[in-house]
């Protein structure tokens, strides 16, 4: 089997493996995984991902043939490596190839400087659940993961243990606990939930003071509500250009 760096070339293949891996491994819709596939792997979205310079994307191959491949992430500013997907075709499990092509992104992430691990994965895929434990990770946090309009719960996993957050709270950063939208409504930002965006971190806002109602996100650079998130996840400041990079959802697989 041999391990190499994705490109455009690949496009097709990367979304046959998405495709048959997660209708393999999830209850969700069809239409659903296809929405999903369309998001994140289609032709402008992963040319946007092979052009980032912090992102990592291997593809396993034997023969030519695609038969798995993992993508992930280095954020400068979390010091972390996140493991954002990590597929393997069903045909193939079994061979080891969701091990190596996860020690190798492990190994190369290292190299560039990741201090810590971290991978993402949805609460009904067990495979995944397990898979990463399995690595001595364990379960940090869960968040909410929009996908084709409706919510599901996933997992964060950090290796070796609980994580200790980094981005989210900037010691720079003067986050009030209340603040007043537009139109004169008080709403609360969560100082010890959010995201790293470009310029400064995102703080999740709640409609109500013990945070059960999501509002929208407070920018950390600027200080302002005027924000505004797209179907892939991607939260950007209206005022200052604060970006955060769209958010991903999946497991791994052996």
């Amino acid at each position: 089997m041999n391990l190499r760096d994705a490109t455009d070339d690949d496009a097709d293949a990367i979304r046959a493996v998405a495709q048959r891996s997660m209708g393999a491994s999830y209850s969700l819709s069809p239409r659903t995984i296809e929405s999903a596939i369309k998001q994140w792997h289609g032709n402008d979205a992963l040319a946007e991902t092979l052009a980032d310079e912090d992102a990592l994307f291997l593809i396993a191959e034997e023969s030519e043939e695609v038969l798995g491949f993992a993508e992930s992430v280095l954020g400068e500013e979390t010091e972390s490596g996140d493991v954002l997907w990590l597929h393997v075709d069903p045909a193939a499990r079994g061979g080891n190839i969701g091990t190596e092509l996860f020690e190798r992104t492990r190994e190369e992430l290292r190299e560039r400087g990741a201090e810590r691990l971290r991978g993402m994965v949805l609460e009904d895929n067990r495979e995944g659940n397990d898979f990463y434990e399995r690595f001595g990770f364990e379960k940090a946090t869960e968040r909410t993961a929009v996908i084709d309009g409706e919510p599901h719960t996933e997992f964060v996993y950090v290796e070796g243990g609980v994580e200790t957050e980094r981005t989210p709270t900037d010691e720079t950063v003067s986050v009030p606990e209340a603040a007043e939208t537009a139109n004169g409504v008080e709403v609360f930002p969560d100082t010890e939930d959010a995201d790293a965006g470009s310029k400064g971190p995102f703080f999740v806002v709640y409609s109500d003071p013990e945070h059960g109602e999501r509002y929208g996100y407070y920018c950390g650079n600027c200080g302002t509500l005027d924000t505004a998130m797209d179907a892939m996840g991607r939260v950007q400041c209206n005022d200052c250009g604060n970006l955060r990079k769209p958010t991903r959802w999946d497991a791994a697989y052996l």
